[in-house]
């Protein structure tokens, strides 16, 4: 498994999801910023102890959790 040096899990924060270290600042929230169209550099406008490369690694992180996922169709009848 790739180790992202930026990114913890801790079960004391924020419930164990996967936040940039030395933060409460999720993975999921940063996708969500920017899925709605925030820039990079507007998260980190508005997050001022994070850097661009914690956005890209918290992007990493999630297609690299999405590449191991696996799915089941169910058949139809």
């Amino acid at each position: 498994m790739i180790r992202y040096k930026n990114i913890e899990s801790n079960p004391n924060v924020m419930f164990g999801k996967p936040v940039i270290k030395g933060t409460r600042v999720t993975v999921e929230l940063i996708l969500r910023k920017l899925s709605l169209g925030l820039t990079p550099e507007e998260i980190v406008e508005e997050h001022p102890t994070m850097k661009i490369q914690d956005i890209l690694e918290a992007q990493a992180y999630a297609a690299d959790l999405l590449a191991g996922e696996e799915i089941f169709f169910a058949r139809s009848a």
